[in-house]
């Protein structure tokens, strides 16, 4: 359970998301600092408090042992401290990164130096624009799940209690609407850094510069698109498992326009000092594809 949490919302959302983001964007627009320098400073103190929350799970009676999903009816059935310290610790959390995106946005959309259109903007600061979209859209859904899992846990309200007219089939869905377009929030910002590293030690503009902007435009509006694919094994009709086996094919031809390019940059270069950054990028596009074609 804290494996999958910790990883995901404790180590590489606040790393690649909210630190090279911070890091990164302010310096891509050509601005002196985010718009709102305080609010970023609070989301960086929530996620303490969130982190504690959740690693105080382990010491409260006999753990949250319900996976990092915390589906019910096994989460709503464990009435432990444990399982009301993870949602407490995800739901701070999650405002913490509401605030980033927040913040990450206007800067993109405000701090412009004069003369910097949006089709001239590096693709890794419109991959922080595009994570940080996402998460305004999906962040409040998962919070709305969380907060009627404490509902069910402690005010007898069974929304997902299936002996009352409950549907714990409808948490998956407020879950995974969340799930999937989490998974280009991880992957967008690395696409970015692949993007800008590559164009570092290159010395030139990485190649179909703005088909690469569409490329994790679309990535991010299919993404939203999709998350009924974690749940084919609740039961799902046939006409709705085959829209969204559909949908999800149609990732594949963004993400392999974005392959192709990087492929591209590779190749109109020559062997360079920096050798060793090359084989790395190099390295991720094979573990990227190779992982894409499974």
């Amino acid at each position: 359970t804290l494996h999958g949490i910790i990883m995901i919302f404790f180590n590489i959302m606040p790393g690649l998301f909210g630190g090279i983001g911070n890091y990164l964007l302010p310096i891509m627009v050509g601005a002196p600092e985010v718009v709102f320098p305080r609010a970023n400073l609070y989301s960086l103190l929530l996620q303490p408090i969130a982190f504690a929350l959740v690693v105080s799970s382990l010491y409260c009676e006999i753990s949250g042992g319900t996976g990092w999903t915390l589906y019910p009816p096994l989460s709503t059935s464990i009435t432990t401290l444990s399982v009301d310290c993870i949602i407490s610790g995800l739901i701070i959390s999650g405002i913490a990164s509401v605030m980033s995106s927040v913040n990450f946005v206007c800067t993109f959309n405000s701090l412009k130096c004069i003369g910097m259109l949006l089709d001239r903007q590096l693709p890794t600061s419109w991959s922080i624009y595009l994570t940080s979209v996402l998460l305004l859209l999906t962040l409040p859904v998962l919070t709305a799940a969380f907060c009627m899992l404490l509902a069910d846990r402690h005010y007898n309200t069974m929304l997902f209690d299936p002996t009352n007219a409950g549907d714990p089939i409808l948490y998956q869905h407020l879950f995974w609407v969340f799930g999937h377009p989490e998974v280009y929030v991880l992957i967008l910002p690395a696409f970015g850094i692949i993007s800008l590293v590559l164009a570092s030690t290159t010395s030139k503009e990485v190649f179909g510069n703005q088909t690469m902007i569409i490329a994790m435009a679309s990535i991010a509006i299919i993404g939203c698109l999709v998350w009924v694919h974690h749940m084919y094994t609740s039961g799902v009709e046939v006409d709705t498992r085959s829209y969204f086996t559909t949908t999800t094919f149609l990732i594949a031809l963004p993400t392999g326009n974005k392959i192709f390019n990087w492929i591209c940059t590779l190749q109109s270069t020559t062997v360079s000092r920096y050798l060793g950054i090359l084989q790395i990028v190099m390295a991720f596009i094979i573990t990227f594809t190779l992982g894409g074609t499974t």
